[in-house]
């Protein structure tokens, strides 16, 4: 696999997911609620121009599923297995200056195929700010308090926008999570170093995922900030649950390349398939 460093993105990226070794451990503690059995396959299928990359085994299919500010499309690639009981969503860049996650994802991407796990991954969620390197979109939104449920009005640094989901960088995600509806989702930013389980929805699976990709526990309450974020409107309005990734401010190229993606692997019961 190639690999790709911070330095040749001239970015970091969030990334999302990791994997418990074993199959059987993997399914046993990562069941989706019964209802959403067999819903994956289904909302593929209602997602709309899909597109093959032969270039890379792991990937099932791409799709653009909107367009930043700038008209710069955002992309989802889907890797694993349809027809696997869990499906999760990764994220990374939804702020511009927090690349790591994008590195990770995109090493998931392209890698060898994927088992035993339903796997969305977005690297780059803001492409104007990782562009103009800055941690909002190219309208001076601060995408993570751009979502709908707790919004407020913030201003400065923290600009929430004029009205909740005012930016369609947020309303891209709104509408491909609805559609997809994952069991989990994974949030990627930087560089606060540590899994979120303020107010966690799934304390199991955020600690699963601290564990996995060696990350320590805390609890960001972001000192009053914490108004619009992806994760209270996922953990609102969908069964299943987000957990915010926070890589620290210098992850190394091995981490990003190579221990990062296999504990998201093993946290959300995926493996590498083996080569032939």
């Amino acid at each position: 696999m190639t690999r790709v460093t911070v330095r040749n993105l001239c970015l970091t990226t969030s990334v999302v997911v990791s994997v418990l070794s074993g199959t059987a451990a993997a399914s046993a503690q990562l069941s989706p609620p019964p209802a959403a059995t067999g819903a994956s396959a289904d909302a593929t299928n209602r997602l709309p121009g899909a597109q093959s990359a032969p270039d890379r085994p792991a990937v099932l299919s791409k799709r653009i599923i909107g367009q930043s500010v700038k008209d710069h499309p955002i992309r989802a690639w889907e890797l694993g297995e349809r027809s696997a009981d869990v499906t999760v969503v990764a994220i990374a860049d939804m702020h511009g200056n927090e690349t790591g996650g994008e590195v990770i994802l995109n090493s998931l991407r392209d890698g060898r195929a994927i088992q035993d796990v339903h796997l969305w991954v977005i690297p780059r969620q803001n492409p104007d700010g990782v562009l103009r390197s800055q941690r909002q979109n190219a309208r001076g939104v601060d995408l993570n308090r751009n979502f709908g449920v707790k919004w407020k009005p913030l201003t400065g640094y923290y600009y929430a926008g004029p009205r909740p989901w005012s930016e369609p960088e947020t309303r891209s995600v709104r509408r491909f999570l609805n559609t997809v509806d994952p069991d989990y989702v994974l949030s990627f930013h930087s560089p606060l170093y540590g899994i979120d389980v303020h107010g966690a929805k799934d304390r199991p699976f955020a600690r699963r995922v601290a564990e996995e990709m060696a990350l320590p526990i805390k609890e960001f309450n972001c000192s009053g900030v914490c108004h619009g974020t992806l994760s209270q409107w996922f953990n609102a309005r969908h069964d299943g649950a987000c957990v915010t990734v926070e890589l620290g401010y210098d992850p190394s190229e091995r981490y990003l390349n190579v221990r990062g993606p296999r504990g998201m692997l093993r946290a959300i019961g995926g493996h590498r398939r083996t080569a032939d």
